[in-house]
């Protein structure tokens, strides 16, 4: 059995499902809509035929929707999951996928925001250790995986014992380094958030960008004592790369924001009209490399960003450990969700 562990409405989790079932694949359970319909033109209750079942199950729904049983009776072990539709023993999982699913949540009937809080801990601490006894393989990683692999700090200095091209960088929360870098960077410096989360500002939902700083940024150094950055020289770019690796499968996508004043420092403001994306043909080593790196960090899925200089060097960025791939299937054709679906059904195996 596949489990997929994602949010309902994902467009990444149907790109595969469809995926799954054109190798054979088959839905197992009902959407909490009956009449929901694939993106193949195929309803779920159609699909109950033979071939590798497939369990597609969010996080969020548990414990408020759904139950888990962790049972050590007698000498063996049982670990049962109910979805509301469908019980499912956790040892028939042959394979994970782990797309951004939903954060654990109580049910509706537990208002009080501290007990909400509590349970979701609880319910979170569960799910970690049901988790680590499935012999199954997993796509990106286990939370924990995922979570050191994305710390920025820790893949970058893998990337660069790997022989990765990396700017000067510096983590910080020290005003007197933003002085210096921003010379050492003769006055073309850009800060970052340590992690991209989104953040509400005043009950706003906010995202920070990658930011140009300017003088007038170091008058207010002071600031950034309160929260860490990373500080790194503009890197000049011919085109940006989003390079995909699933397994020993690498795709590369390039990212051409020439055209954007919107996207010219930062593409993922998805200025699409003025935006061009199109497939890149990666060097043999780097592509060898990008591999390496994503099985080093202890995933099997990831997706990096680089900047390709004008003089044609491939400067590496950062490395996203469940990276969105979802725009780069859907605007160059790369077959992302079929490589993922066949790393799913047999290891990506040819």
């Amino acid at each position: 059995m596949i489990l997929i562990i994602s949010e309902r409405g994902g467009g990444a989790a149907e790109l595969v499902l469809a995926a799954l079932r054109r190798r054979g694949a088959r839905l197992v359970g009902a959407d909490r809509d009956a009449d929901h319909v694939r993106p193949d033109g195929v309803t779920d209750g159609a699909t109950r035929s033979a071939g590798t079942p497939v369990l597609w199950w969010d996080t969020g729904d548990f414990p408020g929707r759904s139950r888990i049983t962790a049972s050590f009776t007698g000498g063996e072990r049982r670990l049962m999951l109910d979805t509301g539709t469908e019980t499912v023993d956790l040892s028939r999982v042959t394979a994970v996928w782990r797309s951004r699913p939903g954060r654990p949540s109580a049910a509706g009937i537990v208002t009080e925001p501290s007990h909400r809080a509590h349970v979701d801990e609880q319910a979170e601490f569960m799910l970690d250790g049901v988790w680590s006894l499935l012999t199954a393989r997993w796509l990106p990683g286990r939370r924990a995986d995922e979570r050191r692999a994305h710390n920025k700090i820790f893949h970058m200095a893998r990337a660069i014992e790997l022989g990765f091209s990396v700017p000067d960088t510096v983590y910080t929360n020290d005003p007197a380094e933003l002085a210096d870098a921003y010379e050492s960077a003769e006055g073309r410096l850009v800060a970052k958030q340590i992690t991209a989360e989104p953040f509400q500002v005043d009950g706003a939902e906010h995202r920070a960008y990658t930011t140009v700083v300017t003088r007038r940024h170091l008058t207010s150094r002071h600031r950034i004592q309160h929260e860490p950055v990373i500080l790194q020289p503009y890197v000049p770019k011919a085109v940006e790369l989003r390079v995909i690796v699933v397994g020993a499968r690498v795709f590369a996508a390039e990212i051409d924001v020439s055209g954007s004043r919107a996207a010219r420092d930062d593409w993922r403001h998805y200025d699409n009209d003025r935006v061009r994306y199109g497939v890149h043909e990666l060097p043999t080593e780097v592509s060898l490399r990008c591999a390496r790196l994503v099985a080093d960090v202890g995933l099997t899925y990831a997706a990096l960003d680089f900047i390709v200089t004008p003089g044609g060097e491939y400067v590496f960025l950062e490395l996203n450990s469940n990276g969105a791939w979802g725009f780069v299937e859907l605007w160059t054709g790369l077959p992302v969700s079929d490589a993922i679906a066949g790393w799913l059904m047999d290891g990506g195996t040819p």
